[in-house]
């Protein structure tokens, strides 16, 4: 009896997201026709095409038993400084080749401060977070970057078998992290270190290079988010852009079952999770719900998620 409630405790753990969200989804259509209209569907998975390309990053980052607190405001950097050099006829794949670079570069700075600095990546990253944003800032005068390429904007309208670009960005993404984790003995590893960094360690496992290549996927992925973000605001590139979005990546892997502890979480929850506060955002717009509601309630659902890992762990 104790051995099938265990192995139920495991089935619910790994399918309760997704049946929240399958619940969610019904709900939604039973109180709005046009929640499950195919051109709802298509927007609400274009909204969260950004959020899943960071809450990716922020997972493995996480899995590695650290956290980046940074992925917004490298989001806006490498967005913004891409626009500015695109205004200025740079070449647009140059441009974004160089973006991924820079966000990678930001990661390794990060993932070499928490681990060869011995800061807590709490820390590193906060401040990586304020540099970032601050940079941003000076980098366009606090205004907008306008006068963005056709050629870049055309991307925005561009379907692949009838599915938008950056949602075909956001699954190539997800699926080769997914491979990455489950299949190569790099992912195996993140997963050991979040367990057990010291235990890893001792297996012969490069800890500190390990964390930091997962810092520098991070920020690389910011960087991609922050050019699929752009693309979909196709006039302007803010500086202010993506403000919070490093909670929303976190609030993805931990409804996911990503733990903050480390050593657990996986790429489809995280998708689950980002689909979750995107089916949640968007059913709370139809349904005349304040935005302000909704903040709390993602609030909810992240203090729920976390307090039922500590009990799982208990």
């Amino acid at each position: 009896m104790r051995h099938r409630l265990a192995r139920l405790r495991r089935l619910l753990d790994r399918l309760g997201p997704l049946l929240a969200l399958i619940v969610m989804c019904v709900g939604l259509s039973i109180a709005n026709r046009h929640f499950s209209s195919p051109e709802n569907i298509i927007m609400i998975l274009s909204q969260i095409a950004c959020v899943s390309v960071l809450a990716v990053g922020e997972t493995m980052v996480i899995i590695a038993g650290a956290i980046d607190l940074s992925v917004g405001s490298v989001l806006a950097l490498c967005g913004v400084t891409a626009a500015l050099l695109m205004t200025h006829g740079a070449n647009i794949w140059l441009v974004m080749v160089a973006a991924l670079a820079f966000g990678g570069f930001c990661g390794l700075i990060s993932g070499l401060l928490s681990t060869y600095g011995r800061l807590p990546s709490f820390i590193a990253t906060l401040g990586m977070m304020g540099m970032a944003r601050g940079f941003a800032l000076i980098l366009t005068g606090g205004l907008n970057v306008f006068g963005l390429p056709p050629q870049f904007k055309s991307f925005a309208s561009t379907s692949i078998a009838g599915i938008p670009l950056l949602v075909v960005i956001a699954a190539v993404v997800a699926i080769i992290a997914h491979i990455v984790l489950s299949r190569m003995a790099f992912g195996r590893a993140a997963y050991a270190i979040g367990g057990n960094a010291e235990a890893a360690r001792l297996s012969g496992i490069p800890v500190n290079r390990a964390v930091t290549a997962h810092f520098v996927i991070a920020g690389f992925l910011s960087a991609l988010a922050g050019l699929v973000l752009v693309m979909r605001l196709r006039e302007s590139a803010p500086p202010t852009a993506g403000q919070g979005y490093e909670l929303d990546a976190i609030a993805a892997s931990v409804i996911g079952g990503a733990s903050l502890m480390g050593g657990q979480g996986g790429i489809p929850g995280t998708m689950v999770g980002a689909a979750i506060m995107g089916v949640l955002r968007n059913g709370c717009d139809l349904m005349g719900v304040s935005p302000f509601w909704q903040q709390v309630a993602i609030g909810a659902i992240i203090i729920a998620a976390v307090f039922y890992d500590r009990l799982r762990r208990r």
